[in-house]
């Protein structure tokens, strides 16, 4: 939101801000009720002077909303009661309630952000009020990390990288049956028995963590299977970790990819070739320059070192191997949010804060990944991972 709208306008964010994290970023409040943050300019000669910012929500929550966010009025539904009464249903009465304090504003024309829930605009219509949507709004200020974001966000990524070190060392060191089956402390070293330990690691560390993509063999050649079953001695194990820290509600996101044992020829070829491309688009990466252009930048390698972009045609054989992927995305309180590093990428920003991912897939023995999360900055980015990328982690 670069401006304060025309008189007779308001800016409407409506839903719940403990899953709306558009939300959540612009009264910094998470609450598990649905909630709405109205900015309104109304109308009139000294119209400039008049905007305000008003936040509705639940009304128990509304002691500790007026001592956290910082907006001109705190209220709940029943302060914009309709003439026909509220609903019942939390959700609906709220969006009642946005309708009618606009309408009691004199709005005309409220604009909303992509994340407004229908029923909010259909409330907000039936009172005689366009809605209309502005598909940036809210965008650029996510994407612009401040200082404090920034440092949240190294601050995740240093327990993911951990996390991250952890499980590639526990398949580094397990010990192979004859038949190379991996185990570890005496049973079985499977996808699910590894993902267990790294939820328990990462709850210990005050995160949540989504599904986490341990990915061992053939598995590992479909770039978003999580993986399942055990691991044998020289397949290659993607590690993919990408855990939200409960207190700041910003994320992680690092990958890495170990062998256990001898590392494969074609791995390792495999291997030399994302690094390389790793390389390359970290050193395209600046502000300034598009997402697409950093894909370009990764791609270019890719194919110089002789492997395809995109994904398998139908009559592709085990030996196919590719980037079926972008090179990375934006992330902060969501794991994946704008801007992309791929094709139709927008132009990026200082303060972006990225994942640069490339991996390799080859059908018929699994693939490898590496990723590291970077600060775009005026000249370059700052990369805040610190562990090695290689493959052997003993």
């Amino acid at each position: 939101m670069n401006s304060p709208p025309s008189p007779g306008t308001a800016l409407v964010m409506a839903g719940i801000p403990d899953t709306n994290n558009a939300l959540f970023h612009r009264v910094g409040f998470a609450v598990g009720d649905p909630a709405a943050w109205l900015q309104i300019t109304g109308d009139g000669p000294e119209a400039a002077q008049s905007t305000r910012s008003v936040f509705i929500l639940r009304d128990i929550e509304m002691c500790r909303a007026r001592q956290q966010v910082s907006v001109d009025e705190v209220a709940c539904p029943a302060d914009f009661t309709p003439p026909e009464g509220l609903s019942g249903d939390r959700e609906t009465a709220t969006a009642q309630a946005v309708a009618e304090c606009l309408r009691r504003n004199g709005i005309r024309r409220a604009i909303a952000d992509r994340t407004l829930p229908l029923i909010f605009a259909e409330m907000i219509r039936g009172v005689g009020i366009d809605v209309s949507c502005d598909t940036e709004t809210g965008i650029r200020e996510r994407r612009s990390k401040d200082e404090k974001a920034i440092e949240w966000l190294r601050e995740a990524q240093r327990v993911t990288e951990r996390t991250v070190e952890m499980a590639c060392a526990i398949v580094a060191s397990a010990v192979a049956t004859s038949a190379g089956a991996l185990e570890h402390d005496g049973a079985p070293l499977t996808s699910e028995r590894l993902r267990a330990i790294v939820d328990i690691s990462l709850l210990k560390a005050g995160y949540t963590n989504p599904t986490s993509i341990i990915a061992g063999g053939r598995t590992g050649a479909d770039c978003h299977d999580v993986g399942s079953g055990q691991f044998f001695s020289g397949q290659p194990v993607i590690i993919d970790i990408f855990p939200k820290n409960r207190a700041t509600r910003y994320c992680g996101d690092c990958t890495r990819t170990v062998v256990h044992g001898d590392v494969p020829e074609q791995i390792e070829r495999m291997h030399a070739a994302v690094v390389a491309a790793k390389a390359a688009a970290t050193l395209a990466c600046r502000a300034g320059v598009t997402g697409e252009a950093v894909h370009e930048a990764t791609s270019r390698v890719i194919r110089e070192q002789g492997y395809e972009m995109g994904l398998p045609p139908a009559d592709a054989d085990d030996s196919y191997c590719a980037m079926t992927h972008g090179t990375g995305h934006g992330i902060g309180l969501d794991l994946h949010e704008p801007p992309l590093l791929d094709k139709k990428g927008p132009e990026l920003v200082i303060g972006d804060a990225l994942t640069i991912e490339p991996g390799l897939y080859r059908l018929g023995c699994g693939g490898v990944r590496v990723e590291d999360m970077v600060i775009v900055e005026r000249d370059g980015c700052q990369n805040l991972n610190t562990i090695h990328e290689g493959l052997v982690w003993r």
